[in-house]
């Protein structure tokens, strides 16, 4: 028989109870698209922590201080975006290291001599943060973030001011009491007023208003719009808590003007702190960290989650496979005589086996075009109306309905070869 007619026969096979082909290639159908969803979700969700990261500026190094006994110099996990209060020493490590712990700490000094010496950078900036009520006119917001920044704060956030301008670098050092508020802070205390010159309590303490940010919403954690933000020197003198050190901070933002500076600026500001502290680079307790290592760290993070989902994925692919192997044994039984009636006018083993096989193959790959569009358009309604972001991967389309044929044919085998050893007499007998 040639191809075309074991072709046509194994279709004719197949359409003889469309009900049945159909239960059969579900398994398939829900692997290939539970391949591609589950694909979609874990990409989805390590995309959108890469926003949210991405979101706090771009180009970032964050430069904090490095537990006792941990290696310095050197980027070693964690990383801090929000910062607030006094620092705290971790625990963990002997009296020399504590002392050498608090002998290195981070200051607004440091953090102004980076401003001041580094090159190839678009800002840094240090954040000290307090929680007060603020007092408007006629209203008060209470529990409002108050951040205390330097000015190159809404460079290194990539956060621009709507209306009116950001503090300047001259009111930080004089302490003056200004204040720029969030988007949402500003519609609270003032409606549609429009607020740059008015003045307003926070805590016990008048500011000015000079300036209201652009909207930028949640991110991670926080909401940027629910905020206040005033002199970091002003936040020292009114409101921190300071236990170990007039000006300790937690950590240091500096933005790079681009990617490709990265790594010399990480190179500059280790030079300048060991600088200040009188030590080699080498004994820098010091740790720096990008927005990669971030990412990096969460992405290893979220690969166990995505392992889960393959497996289950891989699972659901298996069951179809056995599904469309115990059909088919089914049908090479129901078919026994048909068989035997093939062998006698003339059909060799190998055209009954291939036969056979492309059934198999046959159901596989119809399962796996159906899988692939429902797959494709399963992701895209549960990212619509999921809370997770769905990314469909380009390369799990092909992996997945290549993985639906590879199952037509391992579990289509068996039957398959069952089928071209049928004895054609003990075929024909057969009732």
């Amino acid at each position: 028989m040639s191809l075309t007619q074991v072709l046509k026969v194994a279709w004719e096979g197949l359409t003889l109870n469309k009900v049945r082909s159909f239960l059969t290639t579900l398994g398939v159908i829900i692997g290939v698209a539970a391949v591609i969803i589950m694909l979609a979700i874990s990409a989805g969700t390590e995309a959108a922590i890469a926003d949210r990261i991405n979101a706090l500026g771009v180009n970032l190094i964050i430069v904090s201080q490095a537990p006792p006994g941990a290696a310095t110099g050197t980027a070693t996990g964690g990383g801090q975006f929000a910062l607030g209060g006094g620092l705290t020493p971790p625990g963990g490590g002997g009296s020399a290291a504590f002392s050498n712990f608090f002998a290195q700490a981070l200051s607004y000094d440091d953090a102004v001599a980076l401003a001041q010496s580094l090159t190839n950078v678009a800002g840094v900036s240090a954040e000290q943060g307090t929680t007060q009520d603020v007092r408007g006119p006629a209203t008060t917001v209470e529990d409002v973030s108050v951040l205390g920044t330097m000015t190159g704060f809404p460079n290194v956030r990539d956060y621009p001011v709507a209306s009116g301008r950001y503090f300047s670098a001259e009111e930080d050092e004089r302490k003056q009491k200004v204040v720029v508020l969030g988007a949402t802070v500003a519609r609270d205390l003032f409606g549609e007023t429009d607020p740059i010159g008015q003045r307003v309590s926070v805590g016990s303490t008048k500011f000015t208003v000079i300036g209201v940010m652009s909207e930028k919403g949640v991110v991670g954690e926080t909401n940027f719009d629910e905020r206040a933000y005033i002199p970091i020197q002003v936040v020292f003198q009114k409101f921190a808590r300071v236990r170990f050190g007039a000006n300790n901070i937690r950590s240091i933002l500096v933005k790079a003007e681009d990617q490709q500076a990265m790594d010399d600026v990480q190179d500059e500001i280790r030079r300048i702190l060991a600088g200040r502290r009188d030590v080699p680079v080498e004994e820098l307790s010091i740790r720096l960290q990008t927005q990669q290592d971030i990412i990096n760290t969460q992405e290893a993070t979220t690969s166990a989650f995505r392992d889960l989902l393959a497996w289950v994925a891989g699972v659901s692919l298996i069951v179809g496979g056995i599904g469309i192997m115990n059909i088919m044994l089914v049908t090479v039984t129901e078919r026994t005589r048909e068989i035997g009636l093939r062998q006698a006018l003339g059909a060799r083993p190998g055209d009954v086996q291939r036969q056979f096989l492309l059934e198999a193959v046959a159901l596989s790959l119809v399962g796996g075009l159906a899988g692939v569009l429902l797959g494709v358009g399963g992701s895209y309604l549960f990212g619509q109306l999921g809370t997770l972001p769905t990314v469909v991967v380009p390369l799990s389309i092909p992996l997945a309905f290549g993985a639906a044929v590879a199952v037509g044919v391992f579990f289509g085998y068996y039957p398959a070869l069952k089928a071209a050893q049928l004895d054609p007499i003990e075929a024909l007998r057969h009732e």
